[in-house]
């Protein structure tokens, strides 16, 4: 176990149980053009960005509308959706979140979703001003599993990859840690779709064990 001087959290699946909204939004979005995915074909997206998710569907189902004009169709869809959905935090977050400002442990989001989206979930929770730093989709070039995103993020907090601990509840995320050569917990969140978490260091089903195993440290 090394030494962790900052955590990097994920934020859809993670902070915020979101992921079921994000599907089906996402199946509305595909139903416009005739394309009908199942649970497997809706889970593989999850953790990565609305470019990656949207060049991916443009490719394989032929649509003929601009990869632009289908993002931010889709994105204008979800961010009235999630302005109307009675979001919360996860129960745990808030004092898990707590515990790392009294330990002051610095915190980002790392998040694949745009930063309208992000600040418009982050807000709504009141988790913002518990991160001094957040990171999106929109901010990097690869989606993950590429480790772009958590490096930056690391970057950021002005604290090496290797002594980061990232929370992540999707295979991709998982991957583009331990891509980023960083400690990752993956939490498993039932909502999340099927989700490999095999490659994480440790495995959580809830805030709590992760406070618990911190002040254990």
């Amino acid at each position: 176990m090394p030494e962790i001087r900052a955590v990097i959290f994920d934020m859809d699946g993670v902070l915020v149980d979101s992921e079921p909204l994000y599907m089906e939004q996402e199946r509305l979005s595909y139903a416009r053009y005739g394309v009908t995915l199942d649970t497997a074909g809706l889970s593989r997206f999850v953790g990565t960005t609305q470019r990656y998710m949207w060049s991916t569907i443009k490719a394989e189902h032929g649509l003929a509308e601009p990869l632009d004009f289908l993002m931010a169709q889709h994105q204008k869809q979800v961010v009235r959706a999630m302005g109307m959905a009675p979001l919360s935090a996860m129960p745990g977050v808030p004092d898990f979140l707590v515990k790392l400002k009294e330990a002051e442990i610095p915190c980002a989001v790392a998040s694949s979703s745009p930063a309208e989206l992000v600040g418009v979930i982050l807000r709504k929770t009141e988790l913002l001003p518990f991160f001094d730093r957040v990171v999106c989709g929109t901010d990097v070039k690869n989606s993950k599993p590429d480790p772009e995103i958590f490096l930056l993020a690391a970057g950021r907090l002005g604290v090496a990859p290797h002594e980061c601990a990232v929370i992540e509840d999707s295979s991709h995320g998982v991957a583009a840690a331990k891509a980023a050569g960083m400690f990752c917990i993956g939490f498993v969140n039932p909502h999340s779709g099927l989700q490999d978490l095999s490659a994480a260091d440790r495995h959580v089903r809830h805030h709590d064990e992760i406070t618990k195993w911190f002040l254990e440290q």
